[in-house]
């Protein structure tokens, strides 16, 4: 665990591993927020303060971790682990008690044995086939270095300063979003087919961007948004997957507007708006477990 301590009015904790990053270019993510105290811990110690006790000292937490997946599991695919009732309870009375979320890159693949975290983060990246609100899923796609524009589809303060359109280099996933309770923010103007990415079973079975045997349903083009679960706001940005993308100053500008507004006021007045038009209610129901 780091800290970086400017004295600053607000608190930021960022979350990490489970996924290969650099830690110099992901730190310089941040650089900028100096109206923030930074605390960086990685993953499992993270567990700690993922909890209403441990989370009521900062205004917003980044994750850019990816716990639950096990890839030293010797079956097929990578093991689930599920995260215990223990877990599951803290992280969601944390989100009630309301703490500002970001969710970054492969932290859309977190938990996959565990349903209901694909519905606060607003979709889910399948390293192995798996069932989603009750559908078949197979294993997600993904494609490293791509070239791709993307838009801005709304004025929102995590979106504020940027262009209409920016170009980006990284790594794009296909995977299930669930677009009916989300607001989008940004989009990609890549093709989001079967034939445009590899498999991610595949490429933890040792075999790199292959897609032989293996098909996918299109997906969603969204690359960005915003939701709430319990008093907590959330934004997910699919970007940052290497020193490249995490070095993008669109990207970095993204980022950090998204913590500025998650632990800002502004996105506590936005909670009940939000809430009504999608229906959802104030307290989460029982999160139940895996399937």
């Amino acid at each position: 665990m780091s800290i970086i301590n400017y004295s600053a009015e607000k608190k930021l904790l960022t979350v990490a591993r489970g996924h290969p990053y650099d830690r110099g270019a992901f730190a310089a993510l941040f650089e900028g927020l100096e109206d923030h105290d930074i605390c960086h811990v990685e993953q499992p110690l993270a567990q700690r303060f993922l909890n209403p006790k441990g989370a009521r000292e900062f205004n917003a937490i980044v994750c850019y971790d990816m716990p639950g997946v096990d890839f030293t599991s010797s079956g097929e695919g990578p093991g689930l682990v599920d995260p215990g009732k223990s877990v599951i309870s803290d992280f969601c009375a944390m989100l009630e008690q309301g703490v500002g979320m970001v969710f970054l890159h492969h932290a859309l693949a977190a938990w996959p044995a565990w349903p209901e975290f694909a519905e606060i983060i607003g979709g889910r990246f399948h390293y192995r086939p798996a069932h989603l609100r009750g559908q078949a899923w197979p294993d997600s796609g993904y494609r490293h270095n791509v070239r791709h524009r993307v838009t801005r589809l709304q004025d929102h303060p995590v979106t504020a300063g940027l262009p209409d359109h920016f170009d980006m280099t990284d790594e794009l996933y296909l995977c299930p979003v669930l677009e009916d309770e989300v607001i989008p923010l940004l989009r990609s103007d890549y093709t989001f087919t079967g034939e445009n990415f590899f498999s991610a079973a595949k490429a933890v079975a040792g075999e790199m961007n292959s897609r032989e045997g293996w098909s996918h349903p299109e997906g969603s083009s969204l690359v960005g948004w915003v939701k709430a679960w319990g008093n907590s706001p959330i934004v997910y940005l699919q970007g940052g997957d290497d020193v490249e993308a995490l070095g993008n100053p669109h990207f970095r500008m993204l980022v950090q507007n998204a913590v500025r507004w998650v632990g800002g006021e502004a996105a506590l007045d936005w909670l009940k708006e939000y809430r009504d038009t999608v229906n959802q209610p104030l307290a989460p129901a029982d999160p139940g477990h895996a399937q």
